[in-house]
This record gives C-alpha cells, sequence and structure tokens, in this order.
C-alpha cells in the first residue's frame, strides 16, 4: 500500500471533508477467479463478454404456425411440426407452414409466425389465418446480444439476474475481486461478550457484532480479535497484531476525551499517521481515521448508533472502492409529515426515520447514541446540514435506506 503524502492531521473536520480524505486513502486489492455460482455480491474485477450471438439463431417468440406473410391471405399446408431444441427438417414454400413451439427455430423460407389463437383448422388439415397481423413474433439471430459483446461491467456487483446472464455466455468462471480483510476490536473494561450476563457497571459488547455482519454485508470478510481491555499496552499489542492480518482495522470505543480514551495514541504508536481526529457529525463525532504501510484504521465510537453509521458512511463505500466498485446506496425522496426541530445546528444529524404507509417520512423517537433500538426501528436516516435548525412539515427529504 502507497501511503499518499501531503495530508495533515486535522482536529474536527466536516463530514464531506473525512470523506474525502477516506476515499483518497483507498487502495485496490487482489482479484481471483471463482466459480460464477459462488459469484453473487461479488465485485467483478474483469468484463464480462458473450461468446455467442443471443438469441443464437431466429426463434419463435410464441406458439403457433411459422409461415410467410405473403400468403396469409391464403390456407396453408402444415409441412413440419418443430419444438424447441429441434432443427427444422422443411424449409416453408409457397402456401406452406410448420407448427412451431416457443423458442423453436425458425425453419427456412418463413418470415413469421402467426399464433395458434389467430389460426383454424380446417376439416382438410390445413390452417387459415383469422387474426389481423400485428408483428412477425420472431425474435431475432443476436438482437439480445453479439458475440463479442460485453453483457457485465467491471466494478459490478453480481446479482442473481448476472448469474443468469453469465450462465447463459458461458462464462462459469469469473474474474472478482479479493474480499477486503477487516478487523474488528472492541475496547472497554466494562465490555462483556453477549452471551454472558453483565454485572456491576458492565454492558454487552453488541458493537462488534453489529460491524461484523456490517462487513459481512458490504462485501468485506470481518475478522474479530475480542474485547481490549482499559491498558494501553494491551490494546497495543492487539492492534499491531490486527493491522499486520487485515487491510482495514476497527477500533470501537476508546476515541473520546475520557482518561482511558487512548486509542488515537495507540494508533500513533503502532505507526499510524492519523489524518483527522473528529467529525463535525451528530451521531458520530469522535471517529478517528489514520493510514499505515499496510492497512487503513479507523477509531469508531463505543456508542453502537455511532459506529454503525459512521460505518455505512465512511466505511462501506471505502470497501466498494477498494474492490473496484462504487457504493449508491438507496435514496427515497419523500415529504416530512411533521415538524422536525434540533436544538444543537454545528454539526450535520443523522436522524433515523421511518415511512409511513401514507409515504411520508417520521423521525423515530431517538435518545442518542447509545440507542440502537432507534435504528432498528427506523427504514432509513436523513440528514441536516451544519446550520439548519428545523424541517418544515412536507418539505421533500432523502431518505437514505440502511
Amino acid at each position: 500500500m502507497v501511503i499518499k503524502a501531503g495530508i495533515s492531521l486535522k482536529e474536527m473536520i466536516t463530514f464531506e471533508d473525512a470523506y474525502q480524505i477516506v476515499m483518497d486513502s483507498a487502495f485496490r486489492i487482489g482479484a481471483e477467479a471463482v466459480s460464477f455460482t459462488d459469484s453473487m455480491n461479488r465485485i467483478l474485477a474483469g468484463d464480462v463478454k458473450s461468446d455467442i450471438d443471443m438469441p443464437p439463431f431466429n426463434k419463435s417468440s410464441v406458439d403457433g404456425f411459422a409461415c410467410r406473410r405473403e400468403d396469409l391471405k391464403n390456407d396453408l399446408e402444415i409441412v413440419d411440426t418443430i419444438p424447441a431444441g429441434k432443427t427444422p427438417d422443411k424449409a416453408i414454400g409457397n402456401n406452406q407452414s410448420s407448427r412451431i413451439m416457443t423458442g423453436a427455430e425458425i425453419p427456412a423460407g418463413a418470415d413469421c409466425v402467426i399464433m395458434v389463437e389467430d389460426s383454424v383448422v380446417l376439416p382438410s388439415g390445413k390452417i387459415r389465418f383469422t387474426g389481423t397481423f400485428q408483428k412477425e413474433n420472431i425474435a431475432r439471430k443476436g438482437e439480445d446480444v453479439k458475440a463479442g459483446d460485453v453483457v457485465l461491467k467491471a466494478g459490478r456487483s453480481i446479482k442473481p439476474q448476472d448469474i443468469a446472464v453469465m450462465a447463459s455466455v458461458g462464462h462459469t468462471s469469473v474474474t472478482v475481486s479479493q474480499m477486503p480483510d477487516v478487523a474488528v476490536i472492541s475496547t472497554g473494561s466494562e465490555l462483556v461478550e453477549p452471551s454472558e450476563k453483565p454485572g456491576a457497571s458492565q454492558i454487552r459488547n453488541s458493537n462488534a457484532w453489529q460491524l461484523m455482519v456490517q462487513i459481512d454485508r458490504a462485501g468485506g470478510r470481518g475478522k474479530y480479535y475480542g474485547i481490549a481491555k482499559d491498558d494501553e499496552d494491551e490494546t497495543l499489542v492487539i492492534v499491531r497484531k490486527a493491522i499486520s492480518e487485515n487491510n482495514i482495522v476497527l477500533v470501537t470505543g476508546g476515541v473520546s476525551m475520557g482518561d482511558f480514551d487512548f486509542v488515537p495514541a495507540v494508533m500513533e504508536r503502532t505507526g499510524i499517521r492519523l489524518l483527522f481526529k473528529s467529525v463535525a457529525i451528530q451521531p458520530g463525532k469522535p471517529t478517528t481515521f489514520g493510514v499505515h504501510k499496510d492497512a487503513l484504521v479507523f477509531g469508531l465510537p463505543g456508542n453502537p448508533v455511532s459506529s454503525f453509521i459512521m460505518f455505512e458512511l465512511l466505511v462501506r463505500p471505502l470497501l466498494m472502492k477498494m474492490m473496484g466498485g462504487q457504493w449508491s446506496p438507496v435514496v427515497f425522496s419523500l415529504p416530512m409529515k411533521k415538524d422536525f426541530m434540533r436544538k444543537i445546528t454545528d454539526r450535520m444529524s443523522c436522524i433515523p426515520v421511518s415511512i409511513t404507509g401514507d409515504g411520508m417520512v417520521l423521525p423515530v423517537e431517538f435518545h442518542g447514541s447509545a440507542h440502537i433500538s432507534a435504528v432498528s426501528a427506523a427504514d432509513g436516516i436523513i440528514f441536516m446540514p451544519i446550520g439548519i435548525r428545523t424541517i418544515e412539515k412536507g418539505r421533500i427529504v432523502d431518505v437514505r435506506q440502511i
């Protein structure tokens, strides 16, 4: 990894500046070949091209009779039956037709297919067209894709329908970006694991497991390093190990202003060059970020709402860029159901909201950055820029899905 020069440490910065610093620090990871059946949600590292025309031949798009349009005024002899998968045995001549099934190859000489429901079989065994000609009902060779065409572009996050595309063009081995390795470290002597019942002055560690799932959803490979107690040297050992084994390291807690909040100092002792120490955002202000020659390192807030939001806003797009993709969150533009007012305006605010049955936006009850159940109940978040105190009822806002 190459550390870019010319970026100095900043104290509290705007979210926009923090985002730019993080994204400018991204480095590309390697690629690997996997079976197309194992490529779901991976990022394509190379274009996928078709090895054939699609359709590979002129084929019928309906069940009916292949014939010549100029003969539709006449009764037509049936000379062949063509199911899907069978090469036609006979060409179509004057006043002739072949019974044909959807997906079957069009016989030579035919230039249209009349639908079964637009025809009648006469006592003589011939057919008569009873409808009004509207279209030829033929899917032409190569009209969807031609051999050599790019059907999926590099940088795409692979979806189920893309698996079908790869199968149809014979692309059974696909080159994808490797999954970034992301370490998760929780700090704080007050923490116990979820399987334990908290004692006096203790709380369960929810941050780490939330982040592990967020990493998985973002296309990374999470590795949990446990809880580091409030001891700087112990934390230093864990952080050093995580840096040596991962592309990104997430340390939660220990980044604010308390006596035991020494994560920024630990980061500097490991050789990390800090680029910012806090962000003008609520929740999420005590977010730290720096670069090491081996990894990118975040100090995320200890409160679960803050760490959740800062992962989604900073870490998730970083992961996507490292894999050669671009993160584009789903955003809905909808009206506010009622007025919303805040007291503090010196930071950008992230407000958890729900979308009501009548398509309006309603802030959920939110007691602060430890109130993770509020985010669980939310459909998304809206943003209030610095200096804005009120969002009026009826104002159109952008809801970012979470």
